[in-house]
C-alpha cells in the first residue's frame, strides 16, 4: 500500500533534483531516501525517476506521478491545517529573516507561533536580501521576510509593512535646530546598511556627487553596529526610523530636519509554491498581522484562493 512518506520523499527528489537534497528537505539519509524510492516503484510497477550524472529527473511515468504528488500531499496539508488540531502542525520551518525586521517585530512573531503551533520549530537565519532570495531559489530556506516582494514565477508574495528612512544622528553633533541640505549631511560620514543592499545603494548615489565633498560611507551588515556608532557621534545614520525608537525616546538619537527624502523600505513574505506550504503561509499570516501592528488572540484561518 502507498504511504504518504514515499510520495513526498518522490515529490522532493523531483523538486531538488536530488537524493542528498531531498535527504537534507526530510532530515533523513540518502539510504533512507532510495530505499523510499524503491518501495514506491515497487508498488507502481514502473521506474519513476531515471539517475544519471547525480541527477534525478522523472520518466514520463514519474511527471505523471508528480501531478497526483502534489495534489495528495497538498490535500493532507490542507487537512491537517482545517481538521486537526493546532499541535498537528509539526516540523521545523527554515526561516530567513532581514535584520531590519530583527529590530521590529521578530520576537513578537516567535511568541505568535509558539503559542499558535507549539510543535512547529523555526530556524531563523538572518542575512541581507539579496542573500535571502539566492537561499530561498535554492530552497535552503521555505520562508524569507525581506526587501520585496520578489519577483520570480515560482515565488508567491505576501506584502508585510512599510517603514520610513530617516537621518538620525546623536545630539551631540548639534544638527537638530535647522533644516539640512544634502551638503550640510556630507559634512559627516555617513552610516548605513551593508553593500549590495538597495538602501545602500540609494544612500550611496545621493552623496556620491561631484558637487559634494568626497564621501565617507561606513556600511555594516550589523544595523546594532550602526546604532551604536551613531550614538557615539562617529556619523549620521540613514536607517528605518522604526529600528530606533527607544533610542528616539529618551534621547541618545535624534530625527534631523532635511530636504531629501528617501523612498520606503518594504518588507514582504515570500516563499516557493509548493502542494505543502500551509505552515509557510500560516506563519506568513501571523507575520503580516503584526507587521501591520495587529493584536494575534489566535491562529488565524488558512487563506482561500
Amino acid at each position: 500500500m502507498l504511504d504518504f512518506r514515499s510520495i513526498e520523499t518522490f515529490l522532493w527528489v523531483v523538486k531538488l533534483g536530488s537524493f542528498r537534497g531531498a535527504a537534507q528537505r526530510l532530515n533523513t539519509t540518502q539510504p533512507a531516501i532510495s530505499q523510499r524510492i524503491a518501495q514506491l516503484e515497487r508498488e507502481m510497477g514502473v521506474k519513476l525517476l531515471n539517475r544519471e550524472h547525480r541527477v534525478a529527473s522523472p520518466t514520463p511515468s514519474g511527471r505523471q506521478m508528480m501531478v497526483y504528488a502534489e495534489k495528495l500531499i497538498g490535500l493532507r496539508s490542507e487537512m491537517l491545517a482545517e481538521v486537526g488540531d493546532r499541535s498537528a502542525m509539526r516540523g521545523v520551518l527554515r526561516l530567513g529573516v532581514a535584520e531590519t525586521i530583527v529590530h521590529t517585530w521578530l520576537s513578537q512573531l516567535i511568541k505568535s507561533v509558539n503559542h499558535a503551533y507549539p510543535n512547529l520549530s523555526l530556524e531563523i537565519e538572518v542575512d541581507i536580501t539579496s542573500n535571502l532570495r539566492t537561499r530561498l531559489l535554492a530552497q535552503e530556506i521555505e520562508l524569507a521576510f525581506l526587501l520585496g516582494p520578489l519577483t520570480a514565477p515560482t515565488v508567491s508574495n505576501r506584502v508585510l509593512c512599510d517603514y520610513p528612512v530617516g537621518f538620525l544622528a546623536s545630539p551631540a553633533l548639534g544638527l537638530g535646530d535647522r533644516r539640512l541640505t544634502v551638503h550640510d549631511l556630507a559634512k559627516f560620514p555617513i552610516i548605513t546598511f551593508p553593500r549590495k543592499t538597495p538602501p545602500y545603494e540609494l544612500v550611496r548615489s545621493l552623496f556620491n556627487r561631484p558637487d559634494l565633498p568626497p564621501m565617507r560611507l561606513h556600511a555594516s551588515a550589523s544595523l546594532a553596529t550602526v546604532i551604536h556608532m551613531a550614538i557615539e557621534g562617529l556619523g549620521i545614520a540613514v536607517i528605518p526610523t522604526a529600528i530606533v525608537e527607544n533610542e528616539l525616546a529618551d534621547g541618545r538619537l535624534q530625527l534631523l530636519t532635511t530636504d531629501q527624502q528617501m523612498p520606503l523600505l518594504t518588507f514582504s513574505a515570500s516563499w516557493l509554491a509548493s502542494p505543502d506550504t500551509v505552515a509557510v503561509e500560516r506563519v506568513a499570516e501571523l507575520a503580516a498581522n503584526l507587521a501591520r501592528g495587529g493584536v494575534i488572540v489566535d491562529a488565524p484561518q488558512r487563506a482561500r484562493h
